[in-house]
């Protein structure tokens, strides 16, 4: 039997023993408005000018390097590539609850009190592919050390506290995603 639950405007269906069975993502329309409506989670039925929101937290530390993590070699998608946490919010939960609960799920860390914040917002468009997906990108500062970290091993296949200029080596390789569109983030921090 499949339950679908409303909870705290988060919408999923549940199984009987309480498993989250599917994941419910808002659509917003070009201007980055709710629309009222949702999708399944990886459907990709997005008309061209509808997309979802993802997000993307890049963790620094005070010396100014960078948590980044390396994906699972099963991922089908760019396996074995350095990343920063992120993924996409779920329905009825604003970005920055997703990028607190993406970089908690993925490394462990509270950043919910850390310095920084929101940065900037890039759209993606993939017309025809149903995939159109706007990315608010954050950078929290964190005194963070290697005992903090507990990583999720479905995603992560390792770490490591990089400087800009590893994380630019990183993305010359052709090894590290979305770098050309959030390199600006990795500016010195001040």
């Amino acid at each position: 039997m499949i339950v679908k639950v409303v909870k705290s405007n988060e919408k999923h269906e549940i199984g009987e023993t309480g498993e989250n069975i599917m994941e419910y993502w808002d659509i917003y329309d070009a201007e980055k408005q709710l629309t009222g409506r949702t999708m399944k989670r990886n459907d990709w039925c997005l008309k061209d000018g509808e997309y979802h929101l993802t997000v993307l937290g890049v963790v620094a530390r005070p010396d100014g390097t960078y948590l980044i993590t390396k994906r699972v070699m099963t991922k089908a998608w760019a396996p074995g590539w350095w990343e920063v946490s992120g993924g996409a919010a779920q329905a009825g939960e604003s970005s920055e609850e997703a990028v607190c609960r993406e970089v908690r799920e993925e490394t462990g860390l509270d950043i919910s009190n850390a310095e920084g914040g929101y940065v900037f917002t890039y759209k993606r468009e993939n017309p025809g592919e149903g995939d159109n997906y706007f990315v608010d990108v954050y950078r929290f500062v964190l005194d963070i050390d290697e005992n903090d970290l507990k990583l999720q091993i479905e995603e992560t296949d390792g770490y490591m506290f990089a400087t800009k200029e590893e994380i630019e080596n990183f993305a010359k390789e052709g090894i590290f995603l979305h770098y050309d569109s959030i390199k600006r983030v990795f500016e010195q921090l001040q």
